[in-house]
């Protein structure tokens, strides 16, 4: 054990969360359905470089079919043209051009790339978190706030890896990401949609679509 007090679940605010494991001396906690944050975290500017390592290229025909797995089923829920948040686009908004392509309107906000505050006003369609939601030191407030910048019926589409087997957590390749401090299972955004009283969809492994009424 660590020694140090159960924190409250960054996810879902709850108290019942015990120490899970310490990994690569980073602490871990889960509750019954969110594995919590490690305490240890990155710099801003150690986390900023982290993401500019990353290649996410916009022609790359591969990032795009990964990319497709959000941006396909999110299309087929929405109108023509529809206005779009790309939260937590980086440096290389892929996403945003593909979705401009399919003729929606995208504006993009991201803490460290495009960080103009003035882009969280409400009015949005959609809201794409692409491989975002992992990295959140504040969840419970993030989705909060992404929730309250929807139109009524609007769509929250978020894409992680879910983690599954705890057994197999401790060499899971996205554990090793120093910037992922929080991580999801399917269960998870399905709880989170309900506490919130949105309605959520797992349409295929790793996506989440979550529509408030």
């Amino acid at each position: 054990m660590s020694g140090r007090e159960a924190p409250a679940c960054p996810v879902c605010l709850g108290r019942g969360v015990w120490h899970f494991g310490c990994f690569e001396a980073k602490h871990y906690w889960r509750c019954e359905d969110c594995l919590a944050d490690p305490a240890e975290r990155l710099t801003p500017e150690a986390e900023r470089q982290v993401y500019l390592d990353h290649e996410n290229d916009p022609h790359d025909p591969g990032y795009r079919r990964f990319l497709s797995k959000l941006a396909d089923p999110l299309c087929e829920r929405l109108s023509e043209p529809a206005d779009i948040l790309d939260y937590g686009c980086g440096p290389g908004p892929a996403l945003a051009q593909m979705l401009r392509e399919a003729g929606h309107r995208v504006t993009l906000y991201d803490p460290f790339f495009h960080a103009d505050e003035t882009k969280l006003v409400g009015g949005y369609d959609a809201i794409t978190c692409t491989e975002v939601v992992e990295h959140l030191h504040d969840p419970a407030s993030e989705f909060e706030r992404l929730g309250g910048l929807l139109r009524p019926g609007g769509w929250l589409a978020i894409m992680t890896c879910f983690q599954t087997e705890d057994a197999r957590f401790a060499n899971w390749h996205y554990r090793r990401d120093p910037t992922h401090v929080v991580f999801y299972r399917a269960e998870t955004l399905e709880f989170l949609a309900a506490r919130h009283g949105w309605r959520c969809e797992i349409p295929v492994k790793d996506l989440a679509l979550i529509q408030v009424p």
